[in-house]
């Protein structure tokens, strides 16, 4: 296929997963005009923004809108809205966050507030005219940067904690936060935080994360689970911080995740099955492994996001980048193949091996984690796609 159809194709398939997640999960928080939020199911019983507050799902809701924006700027539809442009919808919905929060954008949990931080900063650094005196989140990305930084201590001998109790620190908090502090200019809180993940959660054997480390009496106990997203901030970081010996550790990263992050038995789909698709798959290229549904829904498309930054990264080696490449565009093809379409939207499947009629038979209710998950997914095959033709716009 040649290249041009080939991104084309991509785009397409995440204007579906865009549209689709904005039309059934998106809408005002409970009902008041001006105001855009995710519902955490759909189809959703109760009032938009009542039951279980997932904060940090909205905020990657926030970076999708981005990621739409900066590719198309095509308007978005949803309940109460049609026709927003996505940057402004992001806006809105930062906001709404806010509301939905009692007003205050901190809250208990550090990896909550550095998630939103970097989907602001993104929001600010959007190219175009001057937004004003200021960018228009500042106040709230100086409120979080203050809240990581207060979370950085020497504790157990740095790194960042999970929230305000202050016993548990994890790379699901440090690694965002470093990426932020990359991100907005402080380098070397972004290095020290890479250096303690490096020293204290890394695994000699794997090459990959551990999840975090808390107190037990005298002596500190790692947590050894390998889940996908943390593997997604820490590349991210790596990249953004440069260097030989940031980019070896990425360059290893990344063949690490292909090694130990990705099925290892023949379970998937093929195209020549009947009935067009079954659990069953004889591709050769490797697949990312998923963590279910809840929390875990999200996690494999936070990897997603940064491996294709790694796949347009020209300081890592044409190898390493491709094989990022590869780890996106085996995903994103699995799961658009694994969809089902119910009242003119797509609904994705949180396994990769399964349909989506399989994981979500007709009647149960979606979750917006799982289905941020595959358009986040989505969006970074088409920057993976980009390449081929061509200098493709950097996303800030």
């Amino acid at each position: 296929m040649p290249a041009a159809q080939t991104v084309r194709n991509a785009e397409l398939r995440a204007d579906t997963a865009a549209q689709s997640v904005t039309t059934a999960f998106g809408g005002p928080l409970f009902g008041i005009p001006g105001t855009h939020l995710g519902a955490v199911r759909a189809p959703q019983p109760l009032p938009r923004g009542a039951g279980p507050w997932h904060y940090w799902w909205q905020a990657h809701y926030v970076d999708l809108l981005v990621d739409a924006g900066l590719r198309s700027r095509a308007p978005l539809s949803g309940k109460g809205f049609s026709g927003v442009d996505p940057i402004r919808l992001a806006d809105i919905l930062i906001r709404t966050i806010r509301l939905r929060n009692g007003g205050r954008i901190t809250n208990s949990f550090y990896d909550d507030m550095a998630w939103l931080a970097l989907a602001a900063l993104r929001v600010d650094s959007l190219p175009g005219p001057p937004r004003g005196t200021k960018p228009r989140h500042q106040r709230l990305r100086e409120s979080l940067g203050s809240a990581l930084r207060s979370a950085h201590t020497q504790d157990f001998g740095g790194g960042l904690f999970w929230n305000r109790s202050r016993t548990f620190k994890n790379t699901p908090a440090t690694a965002p936060a470093a990426l932020y502090f990359a991100r907005g200019g402080e380098r070397e809180r972004a290095q020290a935080l890479i250096d303690w993940l490096n020293t204290v959660l890394l695994d000699p054997e794997t090459g990959l994360y551990f999840d975090g480390v808390r107190r037990e009496g005298d002596r500190l106990l790692v947590e050894t689970p390998l889940y996908t997203y943390n593997q997604g901030p820490v590349l991210g970081a790596l990249l953004e911080l440069g260097g030989p010996a940031n980019l070896a550790r990425a360059t290893a990263l990344i063949q690490a995740t292909a090694a130990h992050l990705v099925y290892d038995d023949d379970a998937g789909y093929d195209d020549d099955a009947p009935g067009g698709g079954s659990t069953v798959y004889d591709d050769d290229a490797p697949l990312l492994r998923t963590h279910g549904s809840g929390d875990g829904g999200l996690f494999t498309g936070i990897l997603s996001r940064y491996l294709a930054e790694a796949a347009a990264a020209p300081t890592l080696d044409r190898q390493t980048r491709q094989l990022a490449g590869t780890l996106v565009t085996e995903l994103a093809e699995q799961l658009w193949k694994g969809r089902a379409t119910r009242n003119n939207l797509a609904v994705f499947s949180p396994d990769p091996r399964r349909t989506a009629d399989e994981s979500y038979p007709a009647g149960a209710g979606v979750e917006l984690s799982t289905q941020l998950q595959a358009w986040m997914v989505l969006e970074a095959s088409v920057r993976v796609a980009r390449l081929d033709t061509g200098p493709a716009a950097e996303t800030p």
